[in-house]
């Protein structure tokens, strides 16, 4: 099994923890600032940290070292750093020689930060000459670790730099189910880290405007979720299937996906989860126009929601914080033409976001300007100052839905060019993306 040799980071983490005592939510946000004042965009969140200290990172990107030696005015090295080449991984058969080991680092080279370690821990694929592989459980272990570090770098990031990398590691892991031998237990387990792995570039494909893509990457996982007998699995393919249509503007669809996660889910013990896809039916029942069917779906969601959280809750649920609640009801209030609401929403989703889930933020944060835009009354100064914010986030989010609401503020935003702030704003809107 290729076992990638991590060292925790022992300097950084007394640096924060005796030095500064910070919390590694305080040390991202004091790196953030620090970025600020150099002028750099960044965008740290605790995760990023906890990956540095843990060792799956072994060293910071440029933009990171330069921030950090500014902050500490020490090298990477006192840092605790390794500034030689990240440790490759044990060297198998896939990999025995130069050549092949040359090809898999070139082929991960382009993947950042936590996500590329946790990626690298898949070799990118077999040789011919491979001999049969025995599937243990520090290799589900592996396509695990790679799910979660997709969803830490792609919730501050977006999806740009991760798609290939996501594919290539999923490949490696349909291999292992394919010509590898493991017990039964063992065999489910792959094949449901498998299903989510195919959740999570299903998800890189959606976020970077592959509908087709993520639709086939969604039936994959619901596939394997009903072969490995995993109600988790699949009813979180359900609820991506569901979100997918709504985005796709088939409501029925997105409905009937929602409906049929929330059955299969019902007796698994998480009400954060079925929260999540009662907001889902919402979402499509907004898009449908009906507004009772909305509103009953979404005080559902909340209810569910106050129940709290519960030991089933699965990891990658980790997203559908408060914040993320009121965002997906303010977006369906803008379905149903409740511009007000839906700009009050998406203003408590910003908040309560707080530091965390930029591309989330972001998103949102777009959203605000649109409907300050739109309303019956509407606000084009208040508008063109929530647009000017969303535009801080380039290019470190790197999510063509980004680009594309982006977009939908410019159309919402014309109807006002001849407000001054509006004006300013459109003229830095085409610099930044050469849009003409």
């Amino acid at each position: 099994m290729a076992d990638r040799r991590k060292v925790p980071n022992a300097s950084l983490r007394a640096l924060r923890e005796n030095e500064l005592q910070m919390s590694r939510q305080e040390f991202a946000k004091l790196i953030m600032n620090t970025s600020e004042e150099m002028g750099e965009a960044v965008a740290c969140a605790p995760r990023l940290v906890a990956a540095w200290e843990d060792g799956d990172v072994s060293l910071p990107r440029p933009v990171y070292r330069r921030i950090l030696t500014r902050l500490t005015g020490r090298t990477m090295g006192e840092l605790g750093f390794h500034l030689s080449s990240p440790a490759r991984p044990v060297a198998s058969a896939a990999v025995a020689n130069g050549a092949e080991e040359e090809q898999v680092v070139d082929r991960r080279a382009f993947v950042m930060d936590g996500a590329g370690a946790a990626l690298s821990l898949l070799p990118v694929g077999p040789a011919a000459d491979e001999p049969q592989r025995r599937i243990g459980v520090g290799d589900v272990r592996a396509v695990d670790r790679a799910v979660s570090q997709i969803y830490a770098h792609d919730h501050d990031n977006g999806s740009a730099a991760l798609r290939r990398g996501a594919s290539e590691a999923l490949h490696t892991a349909y291999h292992w189910l394919q010509e590898s031998t493991y017990t039964e237990r063992a065999g489910r387990r792959l094949r449901s880290a498998t299903g989510h792995l195919s959740i999570a570039a299903g998800w890189l494909s959606y976020d970077s405007g592959r509908p087709a893509d993520a639709r086939s990457l969604y039936n994959e996982a619901l596939a394997a979720a009903r072969i490995a007998d995993d109600p988790g699995l699949e009813g979180h393919a359900f609820g991506c299937l569901s979100l997918l249509a709504k985005a796709s503007g088939r409501p029925r669809e997105a409905i009937s996906a929602a409906q049929g996660a929330q059955t299969v889910v019902k007796s698994y013990g998480s009400a954060r989860m079925l929260s999540l896809f009662a907001m889902r039916e919402a979402s499509g029942w907004a898009l449908l126009g009906d507004a009772s069917a909305a509103d009953q779906a979404i005080v559902h969601a909340h209810r569910l929601y106050a129940k709290g959280p519960s030991d089933a809750d699965p990891d990658w649920l980790e997203f559908y914080t408060p914040a993320e609640l009121a965002g997906l009801e303010a977006l369906a209030r803008a379905d149903l033409d409740q511009h007000e609401r839906a700009a009050a929403g998406a203003e408590q989703a910003v908040l309560l976001h707080g530091d965390q889930f930029a591309r989330n933020r972001a998103l949102y944060q777009a959203d605000v300007a649109i409907q300050h835009a739109v309303k019956d009354r509407p606000e084009p100064e208040a508008a063109a100052e929530a647009a000017d914010r969303v535009l801080t986030y380039l290019p470190a989010v790197r999510s063509d839905r980004l680009l594309k609401q982006l977009h939908n503020v410019e159309s919402a935003l014309q109807r006002h060019a001849a407000v001054p702030a509006v004006a300013d704003w459109l003229q830095e809107y085409h610099t930044i993306t050469g849009v003409s």
